[in-house]
């Protein structure tokens, strides 16, 4: 649903506004949020919306293809 990722977009809107914050690459969608900033909350918040995180940044394959 639109409604999970604008919830998602919501709580990244909180650590970083930039005026391009995200890209695409073979069906990923990538939020370019450094997760070491992000709290332990959000980040499990975030995972139940379809965002998982590695060491840079937080990707979704939920919203990244068609």
């Amino acid at each position: 649903m639109m409604e999970d990722l604008i919830k998602a977009l919501t709580i990244f809107l909180k650590y970083k506004n930039s005026y391009a914050p995200t890209h695409c690459e073979h069906d990923i969608l990538y939020v370019n949020i450094n997760p070491e900033i992000v709290s332990k909350e959000d980040k499990l918040e975030l995972n139940k919306l379809g965002f998982e995180d590695d060491e840079y940044t937080f990707y979704s394959f939920r919203f990244g293809g068609s």
